[in-house]
């Protein structure tokens, strides 16, 4: 059982800056996201996307974002439970809360922040009749650990940024990579797309364009796949592979939430915006894309607001009674930036009693 003070679901911008507001309050966080890396959309769909409205940046690739999150959140020492999707809440007798993840993992907390995004993420799977029968057996909708493929033979299919990508990267570590797409043109980065073309002429990458899989053949894990070409005089072809790696991008669910008893309206939790940010059921709050009021703006730094608004509320349910006077950064600093011992923070977390 991982026990913490706030437990936020969703590991976006929305997310890793509640971390900050809660350490500011000397509240402990743990983060449970069903990618495998913090940073959602940011991280997973667009790094290399520019971002323009974030304060103080006239402009921030979207991975850089992340990262400055992280560097910033790091004084505070989150936990993470990635890769598993939060699939069940319990309420218990004294109102605090159990989440089990899709994967059995227990979180113990007196508050609740979903800041889940537009949802959880569910791979886009490419429409092959026996998928399912070979997932982690060969196929993986996501790179956790590239090492797995040392000295494997690789295809990837798709033909966006994260395709592209990850096949330039394995180039070096896999002892074949082919990157299969259904049209000649990519939707990636121009640099990417080049870079794949010089691995392609060096013999590093086998670029297989105007095709697709659509069967896959092994007995206990995946041994071939099918590659139909759209040129008829190939026709189809049986390919060698130890690993297949769809990434076709990902597809926003609310997932198990909505099963959860919140107040759901158009795919999005409904708030009190008026005060804090929670939902229907006392102790559960709801930030960033995730909710839903009036007059709610999908942005980013909206979600920055919401945190740092929900955090104080969140400080209340936890310390009942106990009075919080607002501090500046710029007055009372950051704890672990400015020098101020940590020892600090393990007392009030302590006095909390979780």
């Amino acid at each position: 059982m991982i026990k913490t003070d706030i437990l936020i679901i969703g590991a976006g911008p929305t997310g890793l800056f509640t971390v900050f507001e809660a350490g500011l309050l000397k509240l402990k966080t743990h983060l449970i996201d069903a990618l495998p890396q913090p940073g959602g959309q940011c991280s997973e769909i667009y790094p290399k996307k520019p971002i323009y409205d974030i304060p103080a940046f006239p402009e921030i690739l979207a991975g850089d974002l992340v990262s400055n999150l992280m560097e910033q959140i790091k004084p505070f020492e989150p936990g993470f439970t990635l890769g598993e999707r939060a699939e069940t809440i319990e309420k218990l007798e004294d109102n605090t809360f159990v989440v089990t993840t899709n994967k059995g993992t227990k979180h113990h907390a007196p508050v609740v922040a979903i800041a889940g995004g537009l949802g959880s993420f569910e791979p886009r799977k490419p429409p092959i009749s026996n998928i399912a029968d070979y997932e982690d057996k060969g196929i993986n909708y996501f790179i956790k650990d590239p090492e797995i493929y040392r000295d494997k033979k690789v295809i990837i299919a798709g033909g966006g940024d994260s395709a592209l990508d990850w096949a330039i990267f394995l180039a070096d570590v896999a002892s074949e990579v082919s990157l299969v797409h259904r049209r000649n043109e990519f939707r990636g980065a121009l640099d990417s797309v080049e870079k794949v073309s010089e691995l392609a002429d060096l013999g590093k990458i086998n670029l297989i364009t105007n095709a697709e899989i659509v069967g896959l053949t092994g007995e206990d894990q995946l041994e071939k796949v099918v590659i139909r070409h759209k040129d008829e005089a190939r026709g189809e072809e049986f390919k060698d592979v130890d690993a297949f790696i769809p990434l076709f991008g990902l597809s926003p669910k609310l997932g198990p939430m909505a099963n959860w008893g919140l107040e759901i309206e158009k795919n999005a939790i409904k708030v009190d915006n008026s005060y804090d940010y929670q939902t229907n059921i006392p102790g559960i709050y709801a930030i960033g894309d995730v909710n839903t009021y009036k007059g709610k703006l999908k942005l980013i730094l909206s979600g920055f607001h919401e945190a740092a608004i929900m955090c104080q509320s969140a400080y209340q349910r936890i310390n009942p009674g106990k009075k919080y006077v607002l501090k500046y950064t710029t007055v009372g600093g950051v704890e672990g930036f400015d020098g101020t011992k940590k020892e600090a923070k393990k007392e009030v977390v302590q006095s909390i009693g979780v």
